[in-house]
């Protein structure tokens, strides 16, 4: 074999590790529905979705004997201004259905099909997620490059589950806790409290909201002041109870105070004041902050109201307004929703607030951003551009 032989042949034996199958869950990598052997996911039928560089993406399902099928609205329509109306698959001669739209931005997107009149994630994407509502894929469109919410070549903190008995629920429940790289016990870090909306696990922050992989990112850019941050459930009765409003907030607050703040006071090295604890949530938990956050002054000075607010703030949280001395006890106040939510009834809620702030001459920071809606594209971008960056560096 001459020289050149064998350099071919070092090159042909190369290619397998220097290529990634789509969905092949080896790395952690940001274009991981990117088609580049040619081989489907492991035991699935079909390679759906698969997402190509000019950001267009195609979902398959091989399903012979269905009638219809269809994309449901949401989050990928909302963001790309596909409209309101379900775009349906085409049916080929071996019984595969196929859906190419696009270009699409460069995002991470909740979804599933619509097969016969019956909802179901992608049966062939590997990567889906679950909540405390039924199961949903993930749809990847890649950029050029790692994005802002994905694991990147820096220093990475460490995300802990707990699980604790509750004498507020009466049972064993979980919280996830994210300690910033480096993370020293001998030194005392801010804690900030993050909550999920309806429906929303904790772990939902982690795989769908990616706060660690942003959190590593904003630290690792130097934008960001190192912090604990501890994800607890703050689904603490049942979403669908015909008086959840009435008791959700109320029971909370037992389980932040008597259960959530001890047990991370007690694990962690943490700033004990309230200068040092800050509480977020999004849509529901961004009212749970909101209600349970701004009567809680003696635990919490500072506050993230993501896509959430309330139409009647004069009356729900009349003495937080009220309280002549709110701007000394309150750090950093951040109200903030989406760009493609701010007009319809949940972005009003959130206006309502901002409003009534503005009204009573609470010193706060109003943001709307992004091209998402109610959903992970908007709370992804209110974390990183806004959130995070500002906290703990107003006073």
């Amino acid at each position: 074999m001459n020289k050149l032989q064998t350099y071919i042949v070092g090159i042909i034996l190369m290619v397998p590790f220097c290529l990634r199958a789509q969905q092949s869950n080896v790395n952690l990598d940001y274009n991981p529905q990117k088609d580049t052997e040619g081989l489907i996911p492991f035991s699935a039928q079909v390679n759906s979705p698969e997402v190509h560089d000019d950001h267009t993406v195609t979902f398959r399902l091989k399903a012979p004997n269905a009638q219809k099928v269809v994309l449901p609205t949401g989050a990928i329509y909302t963001a790309n201004n596909l409209g309101n109306k379900p775009l349906e698959f085409t049916k080929g001669a071996d019984g595969i259905w196929t859906l190419t739209i696009g270009p699409l931005k460069p995002d991470m997107y909740a979804y599933n099909l619509n097969v016969d009149g019956v909802q179901i994630p992608d049966p062939n994407n590997t990567y889906a997620a679950f909540t405390a509502m039924p199961p949903y894929s993930e749809l990847i469109v890649h950029g050029d490059g790692p994005a802002y919410y994905d694991a990147q070549n820096v220093p990475h903190g460490n995300v802990t589950r707990h699980v604790y008995h509750s004498d507020v629920t009466n049972g064993e429940r979980e919280l996830y806790v994210y300690t910033p790289p480096g993370y020293d016990p001998k030194k005392e870090y801010p804690v900030l409290y993050l909550l999920g909306g309806s429906g929303e696990l904790p772990s939902n922050w982690v795989y769908d909201g990616r706060v660690n992989f942003i959190m590593d990112n904003l630290l690792a850019e130097g934008k960001a002041k190192p912090m604990i941050i501890a994800i607890p459930n703050n689904q603490v009765i049942h979403r669908n109870h015909p008086k959840h409003t009435e008791l959700t907030f109320d029971i909370f607050e037992k389980e932040l105070r008597n259960q959530v703040i001890p047990l991370v006071d007690k694990s962690y090295s943490t700033i004990k004041t309230p200068h040092g604890r800050a509480i977020s949530g999004l849509s529901m938990g961004g009212r749970h902050s909101m209600f349970v956050g701004f009567r809680s002054l003696d635990l919490i000075a500072n506050f993230g109201i993501l896509s959430a607010g309330d139409t009647n703030p004069e009356t729900t949280i009349s003495q937080f307004l009220n309280d002549p001395k709110v701007n000394e006890k309150v750090d950093y106040l951040f109200v903030g929703q989406g760009s493609a939510e701010a007009t319809g009834f949940l972005g009003q809620r959130c206006l309502a607030l901002r409003d009534a702030l503005e009204k009573h001459k609470i010193v706060h920071e109003y943001y709307v951003g992004g091209y998402g809606g109610h959903d992970w594209n908007t709370w992804r971008h209110l974390l990183y551009y806004r959130f995070l960056p500002n906290l703990w560096r107003t006073k």
